[in-house]
């Protein structure tokens, strides 16, 4: 019998600028994180120069929506790269989904998932229980006979959830009349108001040296204020700076990464980078005063997901002769394919709701200048859970 196509999405978007004081691990969303950092550092070896943006926790995401309906070896391949035990996973992964989900991040974060069957494909009702208890998860019936009509349902769903920062994510040629039965898809929306504010009328044009040794005059942000900053190291011994800018509401935070050398290029210090990594940060920062420089920039991306998968030992789901998927249907399905788009746009935004917080900063001293001028990596982190939400290189802003 020829298996049919179960087609994974992630529809993901970030927008603006972050917080940070840390709490307790919560070692499901570092597990699902470093899965996606490692997803992150197979696709920027591809793409050293370019500008990069993803969500590891969107990967690992849509891999827990699938995994109540895998089986033997294909389930022990997810469970094991993701490193989540067998018991009691589904009460974590639940917690998890609570914790970043939670009023307190409602006007910050929105997470949604849902699964897109073939009218009367028959799912398994305890896969359907599983994803709608643990993560929330629409089910809506499609009719995938006419590909066009039905990406079009999919892309207004996720231009919904995306709040218009993804408009198109799925083309009706990715969708086979006779063959696709599911399309999984995961919306992350991101908007974080920056807690202390930038300025618009302290951005300037600046040079930012780029990737590719070309000098770039590009809008860089400023502004005077206490940010908790730190220095680092690499197993090799390069140095790197790490500086974290707080959003509204102590749940959220972003951090910069930026080498100290001139010479040390960003691909050296990525390869370093894991939750283990960013939690080893917050003991070495401090809270200074310094004038931070940093870019305004947008980047986004379309990842296909298979080959960095593949390679993390997560490939028989895409084989159609080895996944195993029968306690999502009786029919033999297999994923065809697994797509990530991102988007990010970091700018002044936020000036209004932090207003207030720029009147302690006033300083007699000179504070030192810390300018963000060449390529640099940035994670978003909910903080609480460890969960990495989005992270990305910048080569040009």
């Amino acid at each position: 019998m020829k298996q049919t196509s179960l087609f994974c999405l992630l529809a993901l978007v970030t927008l603006y600028g972050c917080e940070c004081v840390l709490s307790p691990v919560a070692s499901y969303g570092e597990r699902g994180s470093d899965l996606g950092i490692q997803v992150f550092q197979q696709v920027v070896q591809t793409k050293p120069l370019e500008n990069v943006v993803l969500s590891p926790h969107g990967v690992a995401s849509i891999l827990g929506m699938l995994l109540p309906g895998a089986h033997g070896e294909t389930r022990k391949q997810i469970l094991n790269s993701l490193r989540y035990k067998r018991n009691g996973l589904y009460k974590m992964l639940k917690k998890l989904h609570k914790a970043l989900t939670s009023r307190s991040n409602q006007d910050v974060v929105m997470i949604a998932n849902a699964m897109f069957s073939q009218t009367g494909f028959p799912m398994e009702r305890s896969f359907v229980a599983a994803n709608k208890g643990n993560f929330q998860c629409e089910s809506r019936s499609l009719d995938f006979s006419s590909p066009y009509t039905a990406a079009d349902e999919i892309n207004n769903w996720v231009n919904n959830k995306t709040k218009g920062h993804i408009p198109s994510l799925i083309r009706a040629d990715m969708l086979d009349s006779a063959l696709t039965r599911l399309v999984a898809v995961n919306a992350i929306y991101f908007k974080g108001l920056w807690k202390s504010c930038f300025q618009p009328e302290n951005t300037k044009q600046r040079p930012f040296n780029g990737a590719d040794g070309t000098v770039y005059k590009v809008p860089m942000m400023s502004q005077l204020s206490i940010f908790n900053i730190g220095m680092a190291s690499t197993p090799q011994g390069l140095n790197y700076r790490v500086i974290e800018l707080p959003y509204h509401g102590n749940n959220i935070s972003m951090l910069i990464v930026v080498p100290f050398d001139e010479d040390t290029s960003l691909s050296q210090v990525i390869p370093h980078i894991s939750t283990a990594t960013v939690q080893n940060w917050t003991k070495l920062m401090n809270m200074r005063k310094i004038r931070l420089l940093i870019p305004k920039f947008t980047a986004e991306a379309e990842i296909d997901l298979e080959a960095p998968l593949s390679k993390l030992g997560i490939s028989d789901m895409f084989s159609q002769g080895k996944a195993d998927f029968r306690h999502l249907c009786a029919e033999p399905v297999y994923v065809s394919k697994a797509l990530q788009k991102a988007k990010i746009i970091v700018n002044e935004d936020g000036t209004k709701a932090a207003a207030a917080t720029t009147a302690i900063l006033l300083a007699r001293s000179s504070p030192p200048w810390i300018t963000v001028d060449r390529p640099f990596l940035f994670l978003i982190r909910h903080i609480q859970t460890g969960t990495v939400l989005f992270m990305g290189q910048i080569n040009k802003p």
